[in-house]
């Protein structure tokens, strides 16, 4: 089979790799139907995730059909759709029996494309599949369904859960990718009283708009003056950290309120200052995370019941064979408008998504 191989710091290759196969019993493998891309992958990429290693199939997102199963799989059976997870869930160990199942010590957590080969291929293996794979209602469109299986999670745990955004708050999201723009439509859940988007692209804070936020801002516009200028002074209730650099994170630690939330979901290769000599006097509650999934099945009745945006968010699809330009436009969504990419289907050339949210 095809699949995207990590080569090393800033090259990923579609090429010939083995197929996978049943190693335990509770495995599934999975055809891929439909997968994207994320912004952890462009992390890796960096080198900013040492642990994987040259010759590893990256990609942990990802909706398909199982073709097989071992015998212990109970759940799902061949020919089910199913949504994959990136967190991969043993089920036993202390951390999973308390729904932490992104800190999994029983050989799950976030292992594929990461410590295991992953979903950017036209077969995976995935493990405990009766616990780490989501049977899907026909209802859900695939392209719609592959976000689930990370950015609305992340977004919704890490960040809205994490925060603790209530009605009326002033939250700040700072960073309008995937997971930003995911995290300003699951904290509209709770009725906040504004929304505010920091980005640095006009067309990431258009679609922020487009998703619920009631004021954008770019970084060089002064977004600690207009927070403050919104709250009559005393910052945002929530600040969720959505870019992964140590400039956006210490810029959240000003903008909070005292006694407010710091929700940091962004993913960190360099260290970042905690100026704890300004912050130990103001109460405020700083969280970090990797997500769980425990809300993905909630979060999948919402979707099918309409009440969360999906393929929407997909500004550029490709077909399968297409994974290394995909990984060139999502790696410059700076110059190409590109949200969130999405392979897979029947389209054998690259195509802006019409009704996308940002003008490529």
């Amino acid at each position: 089979m095809k699949a995207a191989v990590f080569q090393g710091a800033g090259r990923v290759a579609w090429q010939d790799v083995p197929d996978p196969g049943i190693e335990e019993p509770g495995d599934a493998i999975v055809r891929v139907d439909a997968v994207t891309i994320c912004g952890t992958d462009l992390h890796i990429l960096k080198g900013d995730v040492p642990e994987v290693t040259p010759g590893r199939v990256l990609g942990h997102e990802a909706v398909g059909t199982v073709v097989e199963t071992g015998q212990d799989v109970r759940t799902v059976r061949p020919g089910d759709r199913v949504l994959i997870s990136c967190i991969t869930s043993c089920g036993r160990c202390r951390f999973c029996r308390e729904s932490r199942y992104g800190q999994c010590q029983g050989g799950g957590g976030w292992i594929l494309g990461h410590l295991v080969d992953g979903t950017q291929a036209e077969y995976v293996r995935v493990p405990f599949a009766d616990l780490s794979v989501h049977p899907l209602p026909s209802t859900v469109d695939s392209f719609d369904a592959v976000l689930l299986a990370d950015i609305f999670p992340t977004a919704y745990e890490v960040g809205v859960l994490n925060g603790a955004v209530r009605p009326g708050d002033t939250v700040v999201v700072v960073g309008a990718g995937p997971i930003g723009l995911a995290a300003i439509a699951t904290a509209r859940l709770y009725s906040p009283g504004r929304i505010i988007a920091v980005d640095l692209a006009a067309s990431r804070l258009e679609a922020a708009r487009k998703l619920g936020a009631d004021a954008t801002v770019t970084a060089g516009e002064g977004p600690e003056e207009l927070v403050a200028d919104l709250t009559d002074g005393l910052g945002a209730d929530v600040a969720m950290e959505a870019v992964g650099v140590p400039e956006t994170f210490e810029m959240c630690t000003r903008m909070v309120r005292p006694g407010g939330h710091v929700a940091n979901i962004g993913v960190h290769g360099k260290p970042a200052a905690l100026h704890l000599e300004d912050l130990w006097i103001k109460d405020v509650t700083l969280t970090t995370g990797l997500v769980d999934t425990s809300s993905t099945p909630m979060l999948l009745r919402m979707m099918a019941a309409g009440r969360l945006p999906g393929a929407e968010l997909v500004t550029h699809r490709f077909d399968l064979v297409q994974m290394e330009e995909a990984y060139d436009v999502f790696g410059r969504a700076a110059e190409t408008g590109a949200i969130k990419v999405a392979l897979g289907g029947p389209q054998h050339t690259a195509v802006q998504v019409p009704d996308a949210p940002v003008a490529g």
